[in-house]
């Protein structure tokens, strides 16, 4: 029986996957990473883009992520997300029309502080539209 790695993928708002899986690939600042059980220490910054995790006799699950760190243990694959999202969870029509909404806030902020804050949200949310 081959080996298992385990695998905790933790954001800000909830634990989205923590378990034993054979591989899953993240992407790295640097790269897409194929994590594997034994695969030596590292750690890594992440670039928005999607986790893919497999686990024999399932359905791979993919997990958009923007921002944050992965860290390779002996104990595990760790990924701490700044935001993440299951695909699965995702609605191209709304997110559409959040884009068009946030595109609205940025424009009509009367102040750079607001104007940054909407400004970020719609970049947000172009990156979650890309990886569709």
């Amino acid at each position: 029986m081959a080996e298992k790695l385990q695998f905790d993928l933790v954001s800000p708002e909830r634990l989205l996957f923590s378990g034993e899986v054979d591989m899953v690939v993240v992407p790295g600042a640097e790269g897409d990473m194929g994590i594997m059980a034994g695969h030596a220490p590292v750690m890594s910054t992440l670039r928005p883009g999607i986790v893919n995790v497999d686990a024999a006799g399932k359905p791979q699950e993919r997990i958009f992520v923007r921002g944050g760190f992965a860290e390779v243990t002996p104990k595990g694959l760790t990924v701490l997300a700044e935001y993440s999202v299951p695909l699965a969870e995702l609605d191209t029509a709304a997110l559409d029309r959040e884009i068009s909404n946030a595109q609205e806030d940025v424009g009509d902020a009367r102040t750079d502080a607001k104007r940054q804050a909407a400004q970020e949200k719609l970049d947000h949310l172009k990156q979650l539209r890309q990886v569709l």
